[in-house]
């Protein structure tokens, strides 16, 4: 081992060398990986410190992670050396080829070139005035568990529905209904092939007619079905000259520039997938857990209630609300911290490179991993505690930059975030100031996928809240 580590080290940038996480014979941590990573990860950082060696699988098919997981180590590579880790691994490309060269999946140029067309519609202002829509699905939401049997509903199918429903409304307009049966359907069919082959030493090709890659392709094709014809039907509109819609999707559309043109239908139907998958798989965790979270925790439950009746009365919240409910927005921010919807990044590294002091060789896989960082006993004191009042601006003041990065960061941070924060407050407050939450599962076991899954159910009893 201290042969391996030595290589490595003189293959890697100046540093120290950086520790290996102990696993058992010929196939290093695989089984641990599998049935429990995020544990796993914790346990490198506990035993090892802020990068880690973690090795898995046999030899000749071995994976090699170096995970960093410090908010100094975070910043070095989704910032300042940003253009030395790169989204070449094999996940990502698992992802690029099952949900389209998105802003999500894209590199270089072509997504320079996405970012400069897309940025202009994800204005403060033009993201703020999404915020009726979202007040719409919450009220149809609210509507809907009037009728919940027992008084019970699950929050994690539920905010799913409801982010899924915002976006698919905010990208289509009109077009809802058609688009949110076949997400449901076909979504998790491609997200278990892309972790499956993602996380897979050896993959047969996609085009062999194996029973998983023709279920898999099916789904595919029913779903790129779907936002094809909405996209021909929306371009047909527009160029008939009467389509003025100020969806998402007719932005996209008329999105163009003299330096970058305009996208092609294949590239807007890429757009559009990684903003399904991105937009509402995201923030539906972000949502959930803020519930079950107060739902345990009946004191900070009150005080969120309170200053959302305090602040809104009776009247629909709008975008400008966010910053009169700071209470509940750091709710959200220690619901993101414990439970950020990103769990684990994945970057490789270009060149040699020094990460938090030590040496990380050039075609490393590196693992970036907001559910340890974000409870790193460094920047969180008693990390397990759901405290809100971590978020005051003082406390934030405080912490180094990458001490919460739920959003990532650096030149590929999410374009989405403030959207993501809107929704998620506008909602919250909704639904507080309508019911009050008993968590009926205290504990919710959970998994790193394409993004952080829940492994059971994640029921509240709701009660009708005192005005």
């Amino acid at each position: 081992m201290a042969a391996v580590e030595s290589q490595a080290r003189a293959d890697g940038g100046a540093g120290a060398e950086v520790p290996s996480l102990a696993g058992i014979p010929l196939l290093g941590s695989l089984f641990d990986l599998k049935s429990d990573s995020l544990g796993t990860y914790l346990r490198a950082q506990a035993q090892h410190g802020d990068v880690v060696r973690v090795t898995a699988g046999p030899p000749g098919l071995r994976a090699e992670l170096y995970c960093v997981f410090s908010a100094e180590g975070a910043q070095q590579v989704l910032a300042a050396q940003a253009a030395n880790f790169r989204k070449d691994n094999a996940f990502y490309q698992e992802v690029r080829e099952s949900f389209g060269n998105g802003l999500l999946t894209s590199q270089d140029e072509d997504y320079l070139r996405q970012r400069r067309l897309v940025q202009p519609l994800f204005t403060k202002r033009r993201v703020d005035g999404y915020a009726g829509a979202v007040a719409d699905e919450t009220q149809a939401t609210l509507a809907r568990w009037e009728q919940a049997p027992g008084g019970v509903v699950d929050v994690s199918d539920e905010m799913m529905q409801l982010a899924l429903r915002a976006v698919a409304r905010i990208l289509f307009g009109t077009d809802v209904d058609a688009t949110v049966d076949v997400v449901d359907r076909c979504f998790p069919v491609i997200t278990e092939y892309v972790l499956r082959r993602g996380y897979s030493p050896a993959n047969v090709p996609r085009n062999w007619p194996t029973p998983g890659n023709k279920r898999a392709a099916a789904a595919m094709d029913e779903l790129y079905a779907v936002c094809d014809r909405i996209i021909a039907e929306r371009r047909a509109s527009a160029g008939a000259g009467d389509g003025t819609g100020e969806d998402l999707l007719s932005l996209l559309s008329a999105a163009g520039s003299t330096q970058d043109g305009e996208f092609d239908a294949a590239e807007l139907r890429d757009q559009v997938l990684i903003f399904l998958l991105a937009g509402h798989e995201t923030t539906a965790t972000s949502l959930a857990f803020s519930l079950h979270l107060l739902g345990r925790h009946p004191e900070q439950q009150a005080r969120a209630r309170e200053e959302v009746l305090r602040v809104l009365g009776d009247r629909t919240p709008e975008a400008a609300d966010l910053e009169r409910l700071p209470y509940l927005t750091r709710v959200l921010k220690e619901a993101m911290r414990l439970y950020p919807a990103a769990p684990v990044i994945g970057r490789s590294s270009v060149a040699a490179a020094e990460v938090a002091g030590h040496a990380i060789p050039a075609g490393s896989d590196v693992i970036l991993a907001p559910w340890v960082t974000h409870r790193h006993p460094r920047y969180w004191p008693d990390p397990e505690r759901f405290d809100p009042d971590r978020f005051t601006p003082e406390a934030e003041a405080e912490r180094p930059r990458y001490a919460w990065f739920p959003f990532g960061g650096g030149p590929r941070a999410c374009i989405g975030q403030h959207f993501s924060m809107l929704e998620s407050v506008i909602a919250l407050a909704m639904l507080l100031r309508a019911y009050e939450f008993e968590a009926v599962d205290a504990d919710v076991p959970v998994s790193a996928g394409i993004t952080l899954r829940t492994e059971g159910p994640m029921r509240c009893r709701i009660r009708g809240a005192a005005g």
